[in-house]
């Protein structure tokens, strides 16, 4: 109640589902066949409504724009639908189809989504502004940690959103939320620098991150969502449930000497051949 995101088009969502009963099936979890279902039905849905501007993973009050990550997110529910045939021997899907989807929007992302002045990846198509869901970016197999646009693309939100050792979401004087004033550095968005630095191979600096993440809890090991690293406080909702998993996260990804979860996870779920694609649909270095 009194939440504009109830009224708003999150596309990103439909992919983090997609993701989830994934993983769920390839751990083991019994009796998907309705969750099966359910991820067709949200397919289908997306197969025009990936097209579309959303509010995005922030849940912004401006104007809807074509935001990367959304769009990442929708390449991640196509790339599980079509694992999920390939691994796991589903009959009734569309597998043809839903190859198109993924390797149109992945296609799309690259050539709109990746800026080769600034060498990263940007917010919105379009924009220069960046954004630290990009962070995700490999996380979710959509390109490897080491790939040349990721590479820039994490220097870059080094370079211009962190705050005191801490990341922030976004530019918030570029007015794209359409919220007034200043916020906090945010929590997840920091854990997930440290993941990026651990598949980079820089783990000394990704521990850093972390155990500068765990000096900030309070005295029972809790996590807000956002902080404040000149005040030093804790900002916004708290306890953070986003903030905690990617404690477990980040966690992982350190005590994994090889390469961490994330990039396991999604060995079998990763980003589409390259010589499948052609060589003008993504600007920079291939994947």
């Amino acid at each position: 109640m009194g939440n504009l995101a109830s009224e708003q088009f999150q596309l990103d969502v439909y992919g983090e589902v997609c993701d989830a009963l994934f993983q769920a099936h390839r751990h083991g979890l019994s009796d998907l066949d309705d969750a099966w279902k359910f991820g067709q039905i949200i397919l289908g849905f997306l197969e025009e409504a990936w097209k579309k501007p959303d509010q995005g993973i922030w849940e912004v009050r401006g104007d809807r724009r074509h935001f990367v990550h959304s769009k990442v997110m929708a390449w991640v529910a196509f790339d599980r639908g079509v694992k999920a045939i390939e691994i796991f021997g589903y009959s009734d899907g569309h597998l043809e189809k839903w190859k198109q989807q993924r390797d149109a929007i992945h296609q799309e992302v690259c050539a709109k989504g990746f800026d080769p002045e600034l060498n990263s990846f940007v917010q919105a198509y379009g924009e220069k502004n960046l954004d630290a869901s990009l962070l995700m970016i490999p996380l979710v197999g959509f390109l490897p940690a080491k790939d040349p646009r990721i590479l820039g693309t994490v220097a870059a939100i080094e370079k211009r959103l962190m705050n005191h050792g801490f990341v922030r979401r976004y530019d918030t004087t570029s007015a794209v939320d359409g919220l007034p004033g200043n916020e906090g550095a945010f929590l997840p968005c920091t854990f997930w620098l440290a993941d990026n630095l651990a598949l980079q191979d820089r783990r000394d600096e990704a521990r850093a991150i972390y155990d500068r993440l765990l000096d900030i809890r309070n005295d029972v090991g809790l996590l807000a969502e956002e902080y404040d690293p000149v005040a030093k406080r804790q900002l916004g909702n708290f306890p953070q449930a986003f903030s905690h998993i990617c404690l477990v996260n980040t966690s992982r990804n350190l005590a994994n000497k090889r390469g961490g979860p994330s990039e396991q996870r999604h060995k079998d779920a990763g980003p589409i051949d390259p010589s499948s694609r052609p060589s003008h649909s993504s600007p920079g270095s291939p994947p």
